[in-house]
């Protein structure tokens, strides 16, 4: 909850450790150095903020700061001075230049989505803790080769920059596991090629009938729809209808996540898309998709700033192993059945996955989704290596929760099943990156067990 600058005046925030203000900040009041001793977390976003006072550290407690949607130009020097510091937020600012002191040596999470930076510094790869790197929607066309020792980074986006090729190093870090590079100019040609000639139906935006939102993303609204059938009689039937947004996202353009998902095609594990939304009064693009049944619901919630990588699930579930494989099943075989297409998801989580009970799974959220040429095998397997290891985390969370390994050992099928879904596990995980299987192996393994239970 937002806090008010008089609140913070009148001294009724002592002992905060989170503080939210958000009222047209030129400067940083200087009352909040009475929360030195306790402030952890510090929203400034939403302000008209250009600079940060040079005794920011005596904030000594600081670990997470966000400043989003201020006019910076350039990252705070003072930033690196803060000890405690591993998040920092500075997305659609006007920044340009990202000096090396401005990297605290605790940094795991920096978002600088949406800015004008041109050139990471070689000194990011001193950051050695760094997990999440955030960098859609700049001007960067490489990075620093340095980036390379920074071991620990799990999530990278470079969408809607201007790299010429992907940096074939990257693939070879041993943690990288969610990764989104679409709207850069080496795939520009795979995109246009996604939206023009994969076969999709036109549906005009005089056929819709607009009813309540059903939910909300970085990249769109899902809206409840009537859709008009004027070829059979005018009937009308129940959809879901998502209007882009437009703008760039945390992960990328909207655009692009249209084109991932027209290039997915049909497969029983995605939600099937009807056509794309012509003729809106705004331009506005989107696309018509079925409605799913309600009972669906996300198998898990997105991470916390707590737990930067890994989703939050719902306190005591519990799954069976039969919907354990079943799960694991029905995301192996879209994960093949996109990379055979050429798409790599990159955000294939546990909170991207609708799931109806008996482990009905559905994969959704293509707002991360980039393109490759499936004819080039070396690169089709190092980017599906890297999102087995994503599979391997959605796999590991599952196994977590499965009553199968909570049973003494027995030398039944059962407990066969759950120490071979352990192994492929650990092999999905590994940082041996070539040790890792590819999708169609996974999935015929499953297949396998799934006869055998």
């Amino acid at each position: 909850m937002t806090t008010t600058l008089e609140q913070l005046r009148a001294g009724q925030l002592a002992g905060a450790r989170e503080l939210k203000l958000a009222c047209g900040l030129k400067e940083l009041p200087r009352e909040v150095f009475g929360l030195a001793d306790t402030l952890e977390v510090l929203d400034l976003s939403n302000n008209a903020l250009s600079t940060l006072p040079d005794d920011l550290p005596r904030l000594r407690k600081l670990r997470i700061l966000f400043a989003s949607n201020n006019p910076f130009t350039e990252l705070p020097e003072v930033l690196g001075d803060c000890a405690q510091l591993s998040m920092i937020g500075f997305k659609a600012n006007r920044i340009r230049e990202v000096p090396a002191a401005a990297l605290p040596p605790s940094l795991r999470w920096l978002i600088l989505t949406d800015n004008e930076v041109e050139r990471m510094p070689a000194e990011l790869g001193r950051c050695t803790q760094l997990q999440k790197l955030m960098l859609a929607g700049n001007r960067l066309a490489a990075l620093p080769e340095e980036l390379a020792a920074c071991t620990r980074l799990e999530l990278l986006r470079l969408a809607a920059n201007r790299f010429d090729a992907l940096p074939r190093w990257l693939l070879r870090l041993p943690r990288l596991t969610w990764l989104a590079y679409a709207g850069n100019p080496f795939g520009a040609a795979l995109e246009a090629a996604a939206l023009s000639d994969t076969p999709i139906r036109a549906i005009g935006w005089d056929a819709l009938k607009l009813e309540q939102p059903l939910g909300e993303g970085a990249s769109g609204v899902i809206y409840r729809a009537m859709l008009r059938d004027d070829c059979n009689g005018g009937d009308e039937r129940a959809v879901a209808v998502k209007l882009f947004k437009g703008a760039v996202t945390s992960d990328g353009l909207p655009d692009c996540e249209m084109a991932a998902c027209i290039r997915g095609g049909d497969h029983a594990n995605l939600i099937p898309v009807l056509g794309k939304v012509i003729d809106h009064p705004a331009g506005t693009h989107g696309l018509v998709m079925e409605l799913i049944d309600p009972r669906f619901g996300n198998l898990a919630g997105p991470p916390s700033l707590a737990s930067c990588t890994r989703d939050i699930y719902s306190d005591g579930l519990r799954f069976d192993l039969a919907t354990v494989l079943a799960i694991a099943s029905g995301i192996a075989n879209v994960a093949s059945h996109l990379h055979r297409r050429g798409v790599m998801h990159g955000d294939l989580y546990a909170h991207n996955i609708l799931h109806g009970g008996a482990g009905q799974a559905l994969l959704g959220d293509f707002g991360a989704a980039s393109f490759y040429d499936a004819g080039d095998r070396e690169l089709g397997a190092a980017l599906q290596r890297l999102e087995v290891r994503a599979y391997g985390c959605l796999l590991e969370e599952l196994l977590e929760r499965c009553d199968a390994l909570d049973t003494p050992d027995t030398p039944d099928t059962k407990s066969q099943i759950a120490a071979g879904l352990v192994a492929l596990k650990a092999r999905c995980l590994s940082e041996a990156i070539d040790n890792r299987p590819l999708f169609d192996e996974i999935a015929a393994s499953l297949a396998v067990w799934k006869e055998q239970r």
